[in-house]
């Protein structure tokens, strides 16, 4: 049994820093915080108790530097590491030398981290496990000839994906037979440079999938739960842009394979902290494993709102060696949670990634709307890191009550100083056809027509000025008050009203 965890020491930054830093302020558990030139004024700095200048421009001198993080965890006397996500959190050298050092890392094993990292591993697992699996090949086993052979037998197209590292790398889809041998090499090379290794696998790429998701946790002692399901079908490159829970018209039936299956995979290798087990889903709700993610995930704020349970404080729990208390049967989904990823990036040109200051970054506080998100106005946005800038996650009691509270809220915050994706994020929850059917991951690859702005009329511009005139004026004193209390919500007549006071918050 480990002792109560008294100080932890945060190997991350921004929004995950700040948010773990929360839970630990509530249970009155020390922080040290990491940080690198530039980013002194961030949140997550700013809310820490101690902090540590992690000096070099590189990733590989700062928040990847390992050693440098463990000594400075040493050194500060703290108890525990929590990696968050991304960086080192699925790094199992890295958890394996915080162990060595006397520290808890605050996750799951480094050999559980080892095995279900490896694509192919975890899928040989899951199958021992009784896990469903799309059927599929390793083509290193057979001659370029053989596995054009074997794909033919699986039926085009076909996914190729490294069996190592996610995100969308070493990845490829082949639609013909002809594009086989290409992708096999372009997806072995791309895997190589991200990851290290340039070993993938080969498998039936479904039509129209749905990605869902179930979170779970486990302790040592064997207890494994789970934490209901998410929808993660919204994806631009294989990145997740929209997460929700509960996931829309699922059957009982294909709940009780993910929740079931998930678990079994969960005791198979004896895992202990929080994780997620992904799943592919197709037309007729039949599930297939896709792969596990060892660490907490950027959507575990939608599970938090419906199960009402704090996840980074359960993660703590686990580590300090306690048995989870609850009852599987009590956590079931109340409401329903959305979450919608800003991202610093151009929808109209390809995501291309964006950067700059944030010269207004305003969310105003409303009921059942949670921002999470680890900058401030006036801060800079750089393309060191992910381009995510936050969180904005709505609770409602159900989901159109949910997607509602999204389209308005997001009226009202004001995010400018370079392009991002929000005007993307409003269409989709206004979306008819998102709003009646559940989400394919090809949703934003189909739906371009959701990326073209509508062009702003020489009547609109002038409608604009003449709002901006109005609101700096004395004259809009009475109705600027209004507006900041969140209480009332003018009703206008024209487009063109709607247009200005919309274009007003946003400049």
């Amino acid at each position: 049994m480990k002792q109560p965890i008294q100080k932890i020491l945060i190997a991350n930054r921004a929004e995950i820093a700040a948010r773990i830093i929360k839970t630990c302020k509530k249970r009155g558990i020390q922080t040290v915080g990491l940080f690198t030139a530039g980013e002194e004024n961030l949140p997550h700095v700013l809310e820490a108790d101690e902090i540590v200048l992690l000096e070099g421009e590189e990733l590989s001198d700062t928040y990847l530097n390992a050693a440098k993080i463990i000594e400075i965890a040493k050194q500060l006397n703290c108890d525990a590491i929590h990696p968050g996500y991304g960086f080192l959190s699925e790094n199992a050298t890295f958890a394996r030398a915080v162990s060595d050092a006397a520290l808890i890392f605050i996750g799951p094993t480094a050999d559980v981290i080892d095995l279900m990292g490896d694509k192919k591993r975890a899928r040989d697992v899951a199958e021992k496990a009784g896990v469903p699996l799309v059927p599929g090949f390793s083509p290193a086993q057979f001659s370029t000839s053989q596995a054009l052979e074997k794909a033919h037998e699986l039926g085009f197209p076909v996914l190729i994906k490294a069996t190592a590292g996610g995100g969308g790398k070493g990845m490829r889809i082949v639609h013909e037979p002809k594009e086989f041998e290409n992708g096999l090499r372009q997806a072995a090379a791309e895997a190589k440079a991200a990851f290290g290794h340039d070993e993938v696998l080969v498998e039936k790429y479904l039509v129209e999938p749905r990605h869902i998701e179930v979170q779970v946790i486990g302790d040592a002692h064997g207890n494994v739960l789970h934490l209901l399901e998410r929808d993660c079908s919204v994806q631009r490159r294989h990145q997740k842009v929209v997460e929700e829970s509960p996931a829309f018209g699922l059957s009982e039936d294909a709940k009780e394979v993910l929740f079931s299956t998930a678990i079994a995979l969960c005791k198979e290798v004896g895992y202990i902290n929080a994780g997620t087990i992904e799943f592919i889903m197709d037309k007729d709700q039949k599930v297939f494993f896709l792969e596990m993610n060892t660490r907490l995930q950027v959507e575990h704020p939608v599970s938090e709102l419906v199960t009402g349970l704090d996840l980074v404080s359960l993660q703590i729990d686990v580590a300090e060696g306690k048995a989870l208390r609850l009852d599987q049967n009590a956590i079931k989904a109340r409401g329903h949670a959305l979450e919608l990823r800003l991202y610093a990036e151009d929808p109209q040109h390809n995501f291309l990634p964006t950067s700059g200051k944030l010269t207004h970054f305003y969310f105003p506080a409303w009921p059942n709307v949670r921002i999470d998100t680890g900058y401030a106005e006036g801060e800079e946005v750089t393309n060191r890191f992910d381009p995510m800038i936050a969180k904005l996650i709505f609770y409602g009691m159900d989901r159109n009550d949910c997607l509602n509270l999204a389209a308005a809220y997001i009226d009202h915050l004001s995010v400018s100083g370079f392009p991002t994706n929000i005007h993307l994020l409003k269409r989709i929850v206004e979306d008819e056809a998102f709003r009646s059917q559940a989400a394919t991951t090809h949703f934003l690859a189909e739906r371009t027509d959701l990326f073209e702005w509508a062009t702003v009329t020489e009547e609109e511009q002038m409608a604009l000025i003449a709002a901006t005139v109005f609101f700096k004026s004395g004259s809009s004193q009475k109705f600027s008050s209004q507006a900041e209390n969140e209480t009332v919500t003018p009703a206008f007549n024209s487009s063109w009203q709607k247009t200005a006071i919309g274009g007003f918050r946003n400049v």
